[in-house]
């Protein structure tokens, strides 16, 4: 099990904490609220009760509706008391109590009164307490009062004012709109609170209107905000004018010159706030940054922890995109790897990391290793990524930073430390091949006193394919079987697999694994020894000597291309016969899902209609109903059904969405029609698809609905004929045509006459993508090496001017419509370049593997370099050839 994450103190235990609501139960306070019907009212005693009650009401105790209205009617009558903080828990208590619509009446009276009262604290409380409790209807009467108080002289009532309106704004923000001129004014106010919340309400109430928000910070920037809070808002209101702008050019950057100025701000709280903006800026430039930068290096050096906690976090988060930017803070950044608070420490150490050149790198190894005793997993996962990073970067200082990797491996820790740190040595072995060796001997060592099963079992899987390619596999041989031995059933079954890799990889092992694998038969858990009969036969050769066939590499080796929830799917619905499971006949979409037709609000699903009880992936529920249709039984194997396309608006007289269905030379749309009429009845129901725009396309034959009664989903499909295995596009315009007849609602009689109408469709098209299945890999470097180079194809493209690097690469993985493999569809914020790895099977039935490299020439011009490998030159050809034309 994982360790706790922090230890606990010594003294701790020492400290005697008493809590005063200890014991306390609802029904003797309730008993205890008695006290509110005394003649002679107690009000410290009172203050005692309502504090208990409130205390209830926190910690989630419910009160019925008798205990909750006789509390609510008892604190009422506490308004006969003159006593100051007897009322302040009065109005809490019933904030609290949130009282229903004809409750609230009896107490309306006597909070309006206090709202018009001489004494401050009562108007402020009374506000909040009126505005939490009221409806719209009671709020239109006391409206005139709220902004009043806006405006008013006392600050306290000003700001209970403006904050209960940004609560309102939630529910009657019509009514709030119309305080604007009050809040505007507000927002003038001397007072520091009230121009804090006159400024965030304003710009709550203008938050939907870009030009208003624009405005309101072109006039506020002119330095008319006095309170360190308000300035505070306006900077990150004006850092959002910033982003929507859209400019990332220094010259045409509006309001930087107002964020640069505020870093010269007597506030810290406003430096900082400033400081962090400009480090969040798009595509902000190192002569931007660095105003930033040397304010930031100044909080480093403070004496309050709190500003060296904000300006190291910054400037790690700096050191992402802009490292050289950060490196003059690395002196005093050095000072804080001492720091008492570990977070600062921890922080500090992982940004030098980013940021620290070859040369350093050494005396930083030795500094961490004093430092990583005192912190707890949390922070240690930090600095093992930050160290990961540092290695990638510097492959030649790989020695000292693996040792360091695998000395922390063997000391306590908790799972997700541990798994950091193999997860850390895994991709160094993998991207640094001279690293290899001395990583799996590490690795080796850690399983033989590894307490996770999962660790072990994953660094075992990890041997099986790295372990084989070594120069010297027989090393390894020891440390796996002694799993065999020593572990748990799940961890000897996974020692089993990988002794079967190194027999089908280095043919003279096979002997020595041969006799391995047989010792493994006596087994007391079945898969041990079920793996160990597989392997055994699989192997061949009786031990001997012999090459191993490539069929047996390729089902030790080769990457499972399919879904497994498909494959799952597919074993539980196969029923045993004479014909044995075709692994073929599974599935491959990467999604999974039952099929419900994507419809309009309030709408019944359209299409198949209910989806199944048993989950049954999109593709089956498609391939069973296409292959009830006489029609397209010579059309062969279905290889893909494209997600629902909406043709008609939400709401129409008639819901009509496509989903298109591609075969090797044949392309069928379904139109999943719905009348949402009820005295109509649609008869011979067809769509004439005009395909002028799709030239490869011929129509061939269109199936029509005979009849279409109100709100109930059917299919007409139109089926085209294509070159074979050719993946052409086009454009495809849609009319609707049927014979209307007009239904009876009383009788449900139709008419024997009806009227043809037609209804215009939207356009359907057949893109590129519509001929690439998402197949995801489990492991694209091994997938990618496996596929070889013989069908590779390299080249680069300009993608123009984009939005960011993200939405370019989103472009491009939507255009080609392969599947993103191991997370790298996701890009961070700011990079300047980044690495996309896709994966696919194209029609045909050909596996397709795509390395995109992304760069960002000039100010938003995006560079692509892209390498496809396939099992067919003509395909790899086809991908560079749907990026240039798209």
């Amino acid at each position: 099990m994982a360790q706790p994450l922090v230890k606990k103190d010594d003294d701790r235990d020492d400290e005697a904490e008493y809590s005063p609501f200890l014991g306390i139960e609802k029904g003797a306070v309730l008993q205890e609220a008695r006290v509110f019907n005394d003649p002679q009212l107690d009000p410290r005693r009172c203050s005692q009760v309502i504090t208990k009650l409130l205390y209830l009401l926190n910690q989630g105790e419910s009160f019925t509706k008798v205990e909750a209205t006789e509390v609510f009617f008892a604190v009422t009558k506490l308004f006969q008391s003159r006593d100051i903080g007897l009322r302040r828990m009065v109005y809490l208590m019933i904030k609290e109590l949130s009282p229903s619509a004809d409750e609230v009446i009896i107490v309306t009276s006597s909070l309006m009164k206090d709202m018009n009262s001489k004494t401050d604290m009562y108007r402020a409380n009374a506000i909040r307490v009126l505005c939490r409790i009221t409806d719209g209807t009671l709020l239109t009467q006391i409206e005139r009062y709220l902004k009043q108080a806006i405006v008013d002289k006392n600050p306290v009532v000003a700001s209970a004012a403006l904050v209960s309106g940004i609560h309102l704004l939630q529910t009657n923000p019509e009514i709030v709109k119309r305080w604007s001129n009050e809040v505007q004014e507000a927002v003038q106010s001397r007072a520091a609170l009230v121009q804090f919340h006159a400024l965030a309400l304003l710009h709550q109430i203008r938050q939907n209107d870009r030009l208003a928000v624009s405005k309101l910070v072109t006039s506020l920037t002119r330095g008319t905000v006095r309170s360190p809070l308000a300035q505070c808002l306006l900077i990150r209101y004006t850092s959002q004018v910033i982003r929507e702008s859209g400019s990332t050019q220094t010259g045409d950057r509006p309001f930087y010159d107002f964020l640069e100025g505020c870093l010269r701000h007597k506030a810290e709280m406003v430096i900082f706030e400033a400081a962090r903006a400009i480090t969040e800026l798009n595509g902000v430039t190192s002569r931007e940054l660095t105003p930033a930068i040397t304010v930031l290096q100044l909080f480093l050096s403070s004496s309050k922890p709190v500003l060296r906690f904000a300006a190291v976090r910054t400037l790690n988060k700096v050191a992402m995109t802009h490292p050289m930017a950060v490196t003059n803070c690395n002196i005093d950044m050095e000072s804080l790897i001492s720091d008492q608070n570990r977070s600062i420490a921890t922080l500090a150490i992982t940004t030098l990391l980013k940021t620290g050149n070859e040369s350093s790198v050494d005396r930083l190894m030795k500094q961490i290793t004093n430092f990583m005793s005192d912190i707890a997993d949390e922070f240690k996962i930090v600095v093992v990524e930050a160290i990961r990073s540092l290695c990638l970067k510097f492959p030649l200082k790989y020695r000292s930073l693996m040792n360091f990797l695998s000395n922390i491996l063997r000391e306590e820790g908790g799972f997700e430390y541990k798994k950091a740190i193999v997860d850390s040595i895994v991709i160094l072995i993998r991207d640094i091949p001279d690293a290899k060796e001395s990583g799996l001997l590490h690795l080796c060592e850690f399983i033989e006193d590894c307490e996770f099963t999962y660790l072990s079992t994953q660094i075992l899987h990890f041997l099986g394919i790295e372990g084989p390619k070594t120069s010297d596999p027989s090393k390894y041989i020891r440390y796996i079987y002694n799993r065999v031995h020593l572990e748990n059933a799940t961890v000897r079954a996974s020692a089993v697999s990988t002794l079967a890799k190194f027999g089908a990889l280095v043919d003279s092992l096979k002997p020595r694994i041969f006799v391995l694998l047989r010792r493994c038969l006596f087994d007391s858990d079945d898969e041990v020894r079920d793996r160990a009969t597989l392997y055994i036969n699989t192997l061949g050769g009786d031990g001997s000597v012999v090459e191993t066939d490539k069929d047996v590499k390729d089902f030790l080796f080769g990457s499972l291309d399919l879904p497994l929830a498909n494959l799952e799917t597919s074993l539980k619905t196969y029923e045993p016969s004479e014909e044995p499971f075709d692994i073929n006949s599974v599935p491959k979409e990467i999604k999974s899902q039952p099929l419900a037709e994507k419809k309009a609000p309030g709408k019944k699903p359209t299409g198949l209609g209910a989806p199944p009880a048993a989950p049954v992936s999109t593709v089956d529920a498609y391939e069973k109903l296409l292959s009830s249709i006489p029609e397209f039984a010579n059309f062969g194997k279905l290889f893909k059904s494209s997600a629902p396309v909406e043709l008609t608006e939400a709401e129409t007289e008639y819901s009509v969405n496509a989903v298109k269905h591609i075969f090797d030379s044949n392309v069928v749309f379904q139109y999943n029609c719905t009348n949402t009429i009820p005295d109509q009845l649609l008869e011979n129901v067809t769509v004439i698809v005009d395909s002028s725009e799709a030239e490869e396309f011929a129509e061939v034959l269109s199936k029509p609905i005979r009849s279409l009664p109100y709100d109930t989903p059917g299919q007409t499909f139109v089926a085209f004929e294509k070159p074979e295995g050719v993946p052409a596009v086009g454009k495809f315009s849609n009319m609707l045509k049927f014979i209307v007849k007009e239904v009876d609602p009383t009788t449900g009689e139709t008419e024997d006459d009806g009227v043809e109408d037609e209804y215009q469709l939207e356009d359907l098209e057949v893109v590129a993508a519509d001929y690439m299945l998402k197949v995801g890999v489990s492991n694209f470097r091994n997938a990618w090496e496996s596929m070889g180079d013989d069908f590779e194809r390299v080249d680069e493209y300009g993608l123009g001017p984009r939005e960011s690097l993200a939405e370019a690469v989103s472009a491009v993985i939507n255009l080609l419509g392969m599947q993103p493999c191991e997370g790298t569809e996701a890009v961070p914020n700011n990079s300047r370049s980044h690495s996309c790895l896709l994966s696919g099977v194209y029609i045909g039935n050909v596996k397709v593997l795509a390395r995109i490299s992304f760069g960002v020439d000039g100010p938003k011009d995006v560079a692509m370099k892209l390498a496809v490998r396939s099992e067919d030159e003509g395909v790899s050809d086809a991908i560079h050839e749907i990026v240039a034309s798209g």
